[in-house]
């Protein structure tokens, strides 16, 4: 349990957050949420110990452990992988490391058997004995295959040690248990793995994140930090979302009767919790009924970008045409004989478990790559917007944003650029940063600026909710749903895929699975992971 009591931080004359009041309890977990530079981050640290606050407490409950998600992928460089996971436990590790010195003297003598026999005992409290294969059985659902384990860290990738730390993070079962960001990295078998393993934890648990999924799976309350303040409000993400957005609408009719409104949050709060079935962890909709301060529900002070696609024209009955296409890099065959026909209603997710497949398959569907098997042809009224998943080069120059956006536009006067900007919440003097400068979020919504001129009727998008905000990634969703082209498409977002694409195929070494089906149903299907081992092993 950990307890918040008049707490506030602040920078300066900027104020993040102040007199916050809340306890987080066990049983629970806690999404905290909140717009790029709200202090999600900040409040989380503070928790922890890494920020100080400028006024206020933090209390733990009595003998309690908390285990934090580290960011630091280089401080156990000299450490096996296996041990690093089993530092999680400081406690544990610190009797182990004792008792190695200790059995390790040349001169063992009576007092040391006296305190090995104390370690000892405190050791079996700590279920020490089983330690190293609970962390090999953490690493395991987390894909680090047994032969890394005694690895040094300096050895694993960059990937890997993220998935390292993530199981130190959870090692020993933490009283209350921090993560920011915790998916970041992970690919889509382990992060239904993480959230299985979540949403049944039983200690308390916080964490940051941009998958609205994720969230909607494991979260029983959601912390939003908003208007300098931070609130808590029962159920997932989504109900959150729907929530605020209820509050807006009924803001913007001034005159709506208060009964009427709760009437209206009611009825709604009763449609969410039929389709809130999915969760695998959120509280009862019946007593979040009765918790639930209708007057305490208000609109967000969030912007949400206007991303919205408009094709041109609409595509003729031919799209693309793939015929027995292969790929690979030095040696490595990424993909082969991919063969298939696009339709006009096809909205399709590319999937493999090598994401350099899905990238190489857009770069050669885009001209930008010669190497390759087999041949494809788009329909002679088919219009291209492509946004590659490594897009640097397009900011390597010192343009401000409104002479960049305008290479990419037919209309270069100012106020025809700044309509677009604005859209993407670039206001005032913003319209004049210099694209080199710009944080990857801010590049990504130039991106996304660029594809909207085009008047495209094909979107092909690798990984566009990278480097997004929630908002940013709730608004691309709500646009590709509503699009009424044609998408190509390849995600780590649970939620993008299963609302927008309707179709599909995934990429490996030794041919291909194509399925006209929702991607739940696909990634649920015995079937389908039995045909999807057996071309992955060949």
């Amino acid at each position: 349990m950990i307890t918040v009591s008049n707490l506030g931080v602040q920078f300066g004359k900027r104020v993040l957050f102040q007199d916050v009041n809340l306890k987080f309890t066990e049983g629970n977990c806690y999404g905290i949420i909140g717009a790029n530079g709200a202090g999600k981050s900040t409040f989380l640290k503070t928790l922890y110990g890494a920020q100080d606050p400028t006024r206020g407490n933090i209390s733990f409950g009595k003998g309690e452990r908390t285990s934090v998600l580290k960011q630091e992928h280089h401080e156990f460089d000299e450490f096996t992988v296996l041990d690093t996971v089993m530092m999680g436990h400081d406690e544990l590790w610190a009797i182990k490391k004792e008792q190695d010195e200790l059995y390790a003297k040349p001169d063992f003598n009576e007092a040391d058997g006296i305190r090995i026999s104390e370690l000892t005992e405190r050791f079996e409290d700590l279920d020490g004995w089983n330690a190293e294969s609970d962390a090999a059985n953490l690493l395991s659902g987390l894909h680090i295959t047994e032969d890394l384990h005694y690895q040094t860290m300096a050895n694993v990738s960059g990937k890997q040690k993220v998935r390292v730390l993530l199981a130190q993070a959870l090692f020993g079962k933490p009283d209350n248990l921090l993560l920011d960001e915790p998916t970041n990295d992970l690919d889509q078998e382990t992060i239904a793995w993480l959230e299985n393993y979540l949403a049944n934890f039983e200690n308390t648990v916080l964490v940051i994140s941009h998958d609205r999924h994720f969230l909607d799976s494991i979260c029983t309350q959601i912390v939003d930090i908003d208007f300098s303040k931070i609130s808590m409000f029962s159920g997932n993400y989504s109900f959150w979302y729907q929530s605020s957005q209820l509050a807006s609408r009924q803001q913007a009719q001034q005159n709506k009767k208060a009964e009427e409104k709760i009437k209206e949050l009611k009825e709604f709060i009763a449609r969410f919790s039929a389709n809130a079935a999915k969760s695998k962890q959120t509280t009862s909709r019946k007593k979040m009924l009765e918790k639930l301060n209708f007057e305490e529900i208000q609109p967000s002070s969030r912007k949400y970008p206007g991303i919205i696609f408009t094709p041109e024209r609409a595509a003729g009955n031919n799209i693309l045409e793939v015929k027995e296409m292969s790929k690979s890099i030095d040696g490595d065959v990424l993909f082969k004989n991919v063969e298939f026909s696009m339709q006009k209603d096809d909205k399709i997710i590319f999937l493999s478990r090598d994401p350099r497949a899905m990238t190489a398959f857009f770069e050669i569907i885009n001209e930008n790559d010669a190497d390759f098997e087999g041949e494809y042809n788009w329909g002679v009224t088919i219009t291209k917007a492509y946004l590659p998943v490594e897009h640097s080069e397009f900011f390597r120059n010192d343009m401000n944003l409104v002479d960049w956006l305008g290479q990419y536009s037919s209309d270069t006067s100012e106020a025809f650029i700044r309509g677009y900007l604005g859209k993407m919440l670039f206001s005032g003097e913003e319209i004049f940063k210099q694209s080199s400068v710009l944080s990857g979020g801010e590049k990504m919504r130039c991106m996304m600026s660029k594809m909207m001129l085009s008047d495209a009727n094909a979107l092909i998008l690798d990984s566009p909710t990278n480097h997004l905000d929630l908002e940013s990634i709730q608004a691309l969703n709500n646009s590709l749903t509503k699009f009424p082209g044609n998408i190509l498409m390849s995600s780590h977002d649970h939620e993008v895929i299963s609302t927008v694409c309707n179709r599909v195929i995934e990429l490996t070494p030794n041919g291909m699975i194509d399925r006209h089906m929702p991607y739940d149903e696909y990634i649920n299907s015995e079937q389908i992971q039995e045909i999807r081992d057996n071309l992955y092993a060949k």
